[in-house]
């Protein structure tokens, strides 16, 4: 019979520690691209969330408990997604979601995390309709399209000194409201634009749109394209010597990978992010350096933009999580929410604050300009290493 006890007890005790151990690790998901048309920047992402994770886990955890990462790839597909977000939600019962690239994936995700009350912190969106109305004070996003499209347009008529602008986008939500919003700011400050055409992702030919560019002559070319779609149509620009003083891409051209793909053809063209090695905000050169040889160390190679902006959605939903624990506050969807409502961090992409609807009170973009195959910020002025070269100079 003692013995039977002293089993019995034993048996007890390691159930007992053994629920406990699993309810002391905190759960969070991401679900990222991470085979696919956009797996590169998918993994990017996945990458900056798993540095941020662990950072905190070498710190102790948040209130002596690890952080766990549970991943899940969408494979860049929405229905694929949403498959990856119920299983988060439904069986692994996540305390809050990061990542995710291109609104076409983001939206879905969103809608399933507000029907679970869990925050979700998207990494790359920018479709302003997820935030438009705060129907989903779940959701909330590191990027935004006014600290992309205002500071494009300043330039174009600060720096370019441009009177006619062609304006091309791809067939997306978010690429689209880009085109209509550049295309409305530059008019109403007085730039004509000629030229302003949708073209469907992963197009293998451009030579219909420039023709329509040596007709129309632009000062400058805005092209609301992904990575491939910069690659066509620069070089097929190139091959017909089709004239314009200025190529501008927000997304694409300011990455690594694009630059050691075009080589001497990159050269004077303009990008845009956030951040990069030796771009960040004032203030942040001491934890943004730390970050790059952290980073480096651990993954073998250098972080990008798309790498901080998962860096940066991971860093505020851990924050959030952090406050309520500090509060005293189980880690409950409608706590960790408002924490992040009252979140203001200064990090190395953006100093980090969400207004009412879940958007970034601070994101700026900076334009950069491609030389000698490095990326030279030039605008806005505050924030320039030199003044943009003029392709004809």
């Amino acid at each position: 019979m003692q013995r039977f006890r002293a089993g019995l007890g034993i048996l007890l005790w390691l159930f007992l520690f053994g629920f406990h151990a699993e309810a002391f690790s905190i759960r969070i998901g991401e679900i990222n691209p991470l085979t696919g048309k956009l797996a590169e920047h998918g993994t990017d992402i996945h990458e900056g969330i798993l540095f941020a994770v662990e950072e905190i886990n070498a710190r102790g955890g948040i209130h002596g408990s690890p952080v766990e990462l549970i991943s899940r790839d969408d494979q860049s597909q929405p229905e694929v997604a949403v498959n990856q977000a119920e299983e988060l939600l439904y069986r692994s019962r996540v305390v809050g979601l990061v990542g995710g690239y291109v609104d076409s994936l983001v939206g879905p995700i969103s809608e399933l995390a507000a029907k679970h009350r869990v925050p979700y912190v998207a990494a790359a969106s920018l479709q302003r309709s997820l935030t438009l109305r705060r129907s989903n004070p779940f959701f909330f996003r590191v990027s935004q399209q006014k600290g992309i499209v205002q500071p494009l347009c300043d330039f174009i008529l600060e720096q370019a000194r441009a009177g006619r602008v062609a304006v091309l986008y791809a067939a997306t939500p978010g690429s689209s409201e880009f085109g209509e919003d550049v295309k409305g700011l530059l008019e109403k400050r007085g730039v004509q634009v000629p030229l302003f055409e949708k073209f469907r992702p992963g197009s293998p030919d451009f030579s219909s749109f420039l023709l329509k560019i040596r007709q129309h002559k632009p000062d400058v070319l805005v092209s609301g394209g992904f990575f491939p779609d910069h690659l066509v149509l620069i070089r097929q620009s190139r091959e017909q010597q089709v004239p314009f003083r200025f190529y501008i891409g927000p997304w694409g051209i300011a990455h690594p990978s694009f630059i050691r793909e075009m080589g001497s053809m990159s050269e004077d063209l303009l990008g845009m992010c956030a951040w990069n090695p030796g771009i960040t905000l004032p203030g942040t050169e001491g934890e943004s350096a730390r970050f790059v040889e952290g980073f480096s160390r651990r993954f073998g190679k250098v972080p990008n933009s798309t790498t901080m902006h998962g860096y940066t959605s991971a860093r505020a939903l851990l924050a959030a999580m952090e406050g309520a624990a500090q509060k005293g506050v189980s880690w409950t969807g409608e706590a960790i929410s408002r924490e992040l409502r009252s979140l203001d961090m200064l990090l190395p992409m953006e100093r980090l604050a969400f207004d009412e609807n879940g958007d970034p009170r601070y994101y700026q973009q900076v334009i950069v300009q491609i030389r000698n195959g490095q990326m030279v910020p030039v605008f806005p002025q505050d924030r320039a290493a030199a003044t943009v070269r003029f392709p004809r100079d």
